[in-house]
């Protein structure tokens, strides 16, 4: 029997709907089985449907907007997997698969295996055990490190060496990512690594990728710079995979969070603060079920000691050790122990910190910034925000004195000790020493052993790793022990270069809740703008030569920054792509105007079919809504009539929308 109207599943939707919060967490629950009233709850909607359908078409029945990815290719698939590093086991029997148009966050901790699962997805490691399945039209676009390009080569050289497409191609993708002019033109080397990204990224662009792989893309890429990069994923209409400490750059790009703990991979479909929240939600049912359970235990086993000797109540206590051996604890899913991380033990104080008067920064033969006029007052958390390139971390080394000012004055105020974490101070440490010998000697003389312990462990030293000599460390080590000391030590203002490099998601939410609680002076600037948010109570941007207090909060300059780069991607989709700095390539002209000519009419009428989709959407759900409480047949007849009407004109127009965003 064909199901009613109310019960179909659109199959060929043009992308997978979010769906309602509720809907999430149903399915959530019914497939880990953690909450058994979900599953009698959605037991209960499919017995009222008659039995006739499975959970997934019972939920479509009863929320409109619930769509099935049955019509989506796995691109990828991952079975039973198993893989060793060293001597831990990364992959534990698990599975995974990755289908067409979904962008998917990959988390975990440090050192859990996820950059090792890329390599296995990348045939670049093979799995000890299981197997890894690929689409036959999969096209995967990596997001590599390492430098590709050749001496003295211009990035439009190296995309068209690259890609082997026209310049005027080239160049019309490269316009995306803002690069034009002495960008597109100039050796591509002597760019900053935010702009090298941005070429990598419009090469992985020219060569259509159907999933892109990115492994922590925003590491040291400026504020605008991750917001093209957000404004790319959110305009790419195929796969990604995103590995990424930021959480809001996932929540902006990945509908969906993938997560690696103890070797298993778990699929949330839902961002990541849903997730995490969910998460912690699970565990402190968990631990509640358990607190529940042992109770129960003991009390039984205290029945059965007090009665088994007695022969007539021997066989109660049989039954009570049969009840006993049914009950059991659920282990509890946490990957590691929870980060906890303290700032430096500091009394509060008042009055400025520090102040610049028409300072100048820079080097010997180049003036970065001059006419800097600033004061800083204890207490605050001063965010300096600004472009790669801009003198951000020439204006910290400044007033750390790693560099010299050019001219004017600097003052600190009396009784400062100022503790600096960047890199010119990670790579200076003294390799004779231990881990643990450098956090003796960083930290507070009122430290105790416990606390330093705790510290280290939180930045990922644990066990053996605090014998370990400081010249053995990784550069992210050095960086991660150079924190640890900082935070243990007694400085009352802290100058921090891009703190949240080299730490997971759960160990920067830790050292942000440090530092809100700190009663000290932090001067910061970072790339992780969820850090921002919450530590930054100031900001001071640097921009064109000039270093000046923005007057508004870190989430007023967000905006500021966002409209800039909305507003240059207005202009440039008004224009001719060739005219922004690309050349044409010859004899190509007149059909590449008619390409755009074509193109331009295309997306008008995509967005006027997107609107017409919403609006059907729309009136789709509110006829059924009335349908579900409609207690007349005769109206509950011309209802579903009205109902099958739209859901067709939905279907033209979905099929629609797909024919032409397969042409674009």
């Amino acid at each position: 029997m064909e199901p009613p109207v109310r019960a179909r599943v659109h199959l060929s939707s043009v992308q997978f709907r979010e769906l309602p919060s509720g809907v999430v967490a149903a399915l959530w629950d019914f497939r880990s089985e953690i909450y058994p009233k979900t599953v009698c709850v959605v037991a209960f909607l499919v017995s009222a449907t008659g039995g006739k359908f499975g959970v997934r078409q019972t939920l479509a029945f009863f929320f409109p907007d619930f769509r099935l990815m049955d019509s989506m290719a796995v691109l990828i698939q991952v079975r039973d997997a198993q893989k060793r590093f060293a001597d831990q086991l990364v992959l534990d029997d698990a599975e995974l698969s990755l289908v067409d148009d979904v962008k998917v966050g990959f988390i975990g901790r440090n050192g859990a295996g996820k950059s090792t699962l890329l390599k296995v997805l990348l045939g670049e490691e093979e799995l000890e055990k299981g197997e890894v399945v690929h689409h036959p039209s999969l096209r995967i676009g990596y997001l590599r490190q390492h430098d590709p390009f050749q001496p003295g080569e211009s990035a439009l050289d190296f995309l068209m060496r690259d890609s082997n497409e026209p310049d005027w191609r080239c160049g019309e993708v490269a316009g995306q990512f803002e690069l034009k002019g002495a960008y597109l033109e100039g050796p591509v080397k002597s760019l900053s690594g935010g702009w090298q990204t941005r070429v990598k990224l419009a090469a992985l662009l020219l060569k259509d990728p159907n999933l892109l792989m990115l492994d922590e893309p925003t590491n040291f890429l400026d504020l605008r710079t991750q917001i093209l990069l957000e404004h790319f994923l959110r305009d790419f209409n195929k796969a990604a995979l995103i590995v990424s400490h930021d959480r809001s750059f996932l929540s902006a790009t990945c509908s969906q969070t993938l997560e690696l703990s103890r070797g298993k991979l778990t699929m949330y479909p839902g961002k990541i603060d849903p997730f995490l929240e969910y998460r912690e939600e699970r565990r402190e049912h968990d631990r509640r079920v358990n607190a529940t359970v042992i109770a129960k235990q003991k009390q039984l086993q205290k029945f059965i000691e007090k009665n088994r000797a007695n022969a007539s109540t021997a066989s109660q206590a049989r039954s009570k050790a049969k009840q006993l051996e049914k009950l059991q604890t659920t282990e509890l899913e946490v990957d590691e122990p929870t980060v906890h991380i303290r700032a430096p033990r500091v009394n509060p104080r008042q009055g400025t910190v520090v102040r610049c008067d028409a300072m100048s920064i820079g080097y010997p033969n180049h003036v970065v910034a001059d006419q800097i006029t600033l004061e800083i007052e204890h207490g605050e958390r001063a965010a300096i925000v600004g472009d790669n390139g801009q003198g951000k971390t020439t204006l910290l080394r400044t007033l750390v004195h790693s560099l010299d000012a050019l001219g004017g004055q600097m003052k600190w105020g009396y009784g400062v000790e100022i503790g600096t974490y960047a890199q010119h101070v990670y790579s200076s440490l003294d390799e004779r020493l231990t881990v643990l010998e450098q956090l003796e000697y960083s930290s507070d003389s009122d430290t105790t052993r416990q606390d330093l312990l705790a510290m280290a462990g939180a930045l990922l030293f644990r066990d053996d790793h605090i014998q370990k000599k400081i010249k053995v460390l990784s550069g992210g080590e050095r960086a991660r022990l150079c924190m640890a000391g900082l935070l243990l030590g007694t400085a009352n203002v802290l100058v921090l270069d891009e703190p949240g490099n080299h730490l997971d998601v759960e160990t920067v939410e830790a050292l942000a809740e440090a530092l809100e609680l700190y009663k000290g002076t932090v001067i910061f600037t970072s790339h992780d703008r969820h850090f921002m948010q919450r530590v930054a109570t100031s900001v001071i941007e640097v921009r064109d030569g000039s270093v000046k207090n923005y007057f508004g909060n870190y989430q007023t300059y967000l905006q500021s920054v966002e409209k800039e780069i909305d507003d240059g991607e207005r202009e440039r989709t008004g224009k001719v792509k060739g005219a922004s700095g690309a050349p044409i390539a010859k004899g190509g002209v007149g059909d590449y105007r008619q390409a755009q000519r074509d193109q331009r009419r295309a997306e008008k009428e995509l967005k006027n079919l997107e609107k017409k989709i919403a609006r059907l959407d729309d009136e789709k759900r509110g006829i059924n809504d009335k349908l579900l409480s409609e207690t007349d047949p005769d109206e509950a007849v011309r209802l579903h009539q009205q109902l099958t009407e739209i859901s067709e004109e939905l279907n033209l127009c979905e099929e629609k929308w797909m024919e032409l965003s397969g042409d674009m």
